[in-house]
């Protein structure tokens, strides 16, 4: 067989392998990530022999460089600044702090569990310091957790995918190359992370300035603008590893300072306005898919089992400790702080896979040392795949039923549409600090709702799997606000029927309409009759529209269903007594019965109590009553 009918042959067998696990991942809602490294095991030369990388010979170091590249690129592209305000403090101490705890705590296991000298034991410890966006991403895709503990898992992914390959590289020459020295390390490390973000913010601003005021050609712009960004994030990667080893910076194995820049560049260009943004976003998504695929069963066709087996009981206990107590010790420790609960810090804690950077840096190294050290190189390849096998495997398969037995995924409010209707509701519901979460199809709605601050998932309300993967299925409000009645009704029969939603709201554009949404027990608001009844407040009750409207800018109406045993049985007038004070009991509600509340009436459990009042003194009272909104 030829060298040509065997490329065609492995890169066929690698994209077919790569689509079904893909497709299985989606059924099973898992990161693919798991898939394509046992199907890289199945068709390599320990398996099937399908495939053998070693075609590709030396250019392969240069193939997976690139390939990554393109992989991390689409990670920091997804950074958005106004996310990453949600968390600033706990995020910047997971990258640093986390970093350093990651890497020290994870080399004294490798080396009492593995007997891994220490050499080895911190060039591990460095390179699964990497939780990366590869895997975290799906993850966060398919669990609805609150925007602030996602945004700040996928930043420590995309940060620490670059500190892992940059560190891990100067780690290597460090305690196997004969670099020694302390001050040598750090300089190394900060000489390329510092040529990478140069190189990265230079690439960003020559690629803004082309899309932004070159003419691309009218007929085939959308076309040359995604080419343009593919070619800056190769681009910056070249260019920024040209420039370490013409500088002298790069050592043996290059430097890795091409990652910190596809990482800046990718950042930059996604924190700026671009034309044609949607069309750029999907090309790159389709990109990074297919090299992604390649990567991972390039990289798992090299693993040798007997790398894994020879591991013995010490790997088991490694990975363990690795996942059971160093993660949660650095988490516990960054995470310090109001931003996150108690919760959610346990559920950051669960939550640290690894992905790419190990395991392509892990193999690049094991090529290095095998010849010489094969021992060395064994355990090294061993124990940085046995982590990303546990971690993906439990961690990511688990992550959603993790999040229930922790109860982080929030009781949200699911608005469908991103229009007028729907954007004005999300925002009265997240002013009275409701986590809120707008469904929108349309691409150019969900980059103007996102660059606003909403949290927007992609895809069509309409569909049961859409709906399923915002979170429909622990949400105590769906509203569907789109522009047609026909999709609202479908929308409203779902949450209603499929995922047993307590309030499903609808917006009706045509009042003939109404009465076939009340058949179903969704409650339909007509817009037509809510512009006539504004209209009609106006006119015939101006004190209440103002009084209203000033409730809307400083006050707040809550309605919560008691459940504490500290409230149960009290009179009215008992609760009344231990309200603060700007807050006024306004309505008790009873077998759906409203009635204004008696001061001797005694509050039963299941009773609905309206509050009114200043915003902050009806939060105090809820958190008085000790009930659940």
């Amino acid at each position: 067989m030829s060298a040509a009918t065997d490329i065609v042959q492995l890169v066929v067998t690698i994209m077919g392998v790569g689509v079904a696990g893909q497709v299985i991942a989606d059924r099973l809602q898992i990161p693919s990530v798991l898939f394509l490294i046992l199907g890289g095991v199945a068709v390599g030369p320990e398996g099937l022999g399908l495939i053998d990388p070693e075609i590709f010979g030396d250019a392969l170091p240069a193939i997976v460089g690139l390939s990554v590249a393109i992989i991390v690129f689409e990670g920091a592209f997804h950074l958005h600044v106004d996310r990453l305000r949600e968390a600033p403090r706990e995020t910047l101490r997971l990258v640093t702090v986390g970093a350093a705890v990651s890497l020290v705590g994870t080399a004294v296991v490798i080396r009492f569990a593995l007997g891994a000298s220490w050499d080895i034991a911190l060039l591990i410890g460095a390179l699964l310091v990497a939780t990366g966006p590869t895997v975290i991403t799906p993850i966060m895709n398919v669990v609805p957790v609150r925007e602030r503990v996602a945004t700040t898992l996928e930043t420590e992914g995309v940060v620490n995918d670059v500190t892992a390959a940059i560190l891990a590289l100067v780690m290597f020459e460090y305690v196997l190359l004969g670099s020694r020295g302390f001050p040598t390390l750090v300089q190394k490390f900060a000489t390329r992370l510092g040529l990478g973000i140069l190189v990265g913010c230079l690439i960003a601003a020559v690629v803004w300035y082309v899309l932004n005021h070159v003419d691309l050609s009218a007929e085939n712009a959308p076309q040359n603008a995604r080419l343009i960004v593919l070619i800056a994030a190769l681009g910056a990667y070249g260019l920024a590893e040209i420039l370490a080893a013409e500088t002298g910076i790069a050592g043996e194995l290059g430097s890795e300072a091409g990652i910190a820049a596809v990482a800046a560049s990718g950042f930059l260009l996604g924190n700026v306005s671009l034309p044609y943004r949607d069309q750029i976003e999907q090309f790159k998504g389709d990109v990074t898919l297919v090299v992604l695929t390649f990567v991972f069963i390039v990289l798992a066709s090299l693993l040798s089992l007997s790398d894994l087996t020879a591991l013995g009981y010490g790997g088991v206990v490694a990975v363990v400790a690795i996942a059971a107590i160093v993660r949660p010790a650095l988490v516990l420790l960054c995470t310090i702080g109001e931003q996150f609960t108690f919760e959610e810090r346990l559920y950051i804690s669960a939550i640290g896979p690894r992905g790419i950077i190990p395991a392509s840096v892990a193999t690049l190294f094991a090529l290095e040392l095998r010849p010489e050290n094969p021992e060395a190189a064994g355990t090294l390849v061993g124990a940085v795949f046995l982590v990303i096998f546990v971690t993906v495997v439990i961690e990511g398969g688990l992550a959603r039923h993790i999040a229930q037995a922790l109860n982080v995924i929030p009781l949200r409010a699911i608005v469908v549409g991103g229009g007028r209707v729907g954007r004005s509701l999300a925002e009265r519901l997240e002013d009275r600090g409701e986590e809120v979460l707008i469904v929108e199809s349309d691409d150019r709605a969900i980059e103007r709702l996102r660059q606003d601050g909403f949290s927007v998932h992609s895809g069509d309300g309409a569909k049961k799997d859409v709906l399923e993967r915002a979170g429909a299925n622990s949400a105590k409000v769906i509203a569907a606000a789109t522009a047609d009645d026909d999709v609202n009704l479908l929308i409203g029969q779902l949450a209603t029927n499929t995922f047993d939603v307590d309030t499903v709201v609808a917006r009706v554009n045509n009042p003939d309409n109404v009465e076939a949404f009340e058949n179903l027990d969704i409650e339909a608001i007509s817009s037509g009759m809510s512009v006539a009844w504004s209209m009609d407040n106006v006119i015939e009750r101006p004190g209440i529209v103002r009084w209203m409207t000033e409730v809307d800018r400083e006050g707040d109406v809550q309605e919560v269903e008691v459940t504490s045993e500290g409230v149960i049985g009290e009179t009215v007038s008992e609760l009344r007594a231990e309200l603060p004070d700007n807050v006024h009991l306004a309505l008790l509600t009873r077998d759906e019965e409203n009635r204004l509340p008696h001061p001797d009436d005694r509050i039963e459990r299941g009773d609905h109590l309206t509050f009114i009042g200043r915003r902050e003194a009806v939060r105090q009272a809820l958190d008085f009553c000790d009930v659940q909104s």
